[in-house]
């Protein structure tokens, strides 16, 4: 006779969890659908954000049009933008930079006879470009 157990032991019935091949099916499939998805939410944010420096470029703009009425003259870079010169500050330190974190480009004279160009060089932060990497300037 067995003391270790007693006779009423009975084998359990079977609970109703899952086995580890459905687990991993269900992780595998979760997976799939968070890359679909989450891939198209990324291309949207990184849209939006391209968005975003686009309009900055035109706010810099505006700003360098404000300080050469106020001066007399166009800024020799965009951090003279900072300075009290005139009526300034004309931008804060934050302005100077695009929403990827990339610094924005001016040119003073700017290209085909302008005066000055500002150029957001977009997410990749490098002359040309497509999509969201695309160039983006205060002419445009």
């Amino acid at each position: 006779m067995n003391t270790r157990f007693p006779r009423s032991h009975r084998a359990l019935p079977r609970s109703g969890g899952f086995t580890l091949m459905e687990m991993i099916a269900v992780i595998v499939l979760l997976g799939i659908v968070i890359a679909i998805v989450g891939g198209g939410t990324m291309d949207t944010f990184g849209g939006g954000k391209y968005k975003a420096g686009t309009i900055a470029v035109k706010k810099l703009a505006n700003a360098v049009e404000q300080y050469q009425m106020s001066v007399g003259s166009y800024p020799g870079s965009l951090q003279d933008l900072l300075k009290r010169d005139g009526l300034g500050p004309y931008a804060k330190e934050a302005d100077l930079k695009d929403p990827f974190g990339n610094p924005f480009v001016y040119k003073k004279p700017g290209d085909a006879g302008r005066d000055f160009d500002v150029v957001f060089l977009g997410k990749d932060g490098k002359p040309g470009g497509d999509g969201t990497n695309k160039d983006y300037g205060s002419w445009e």
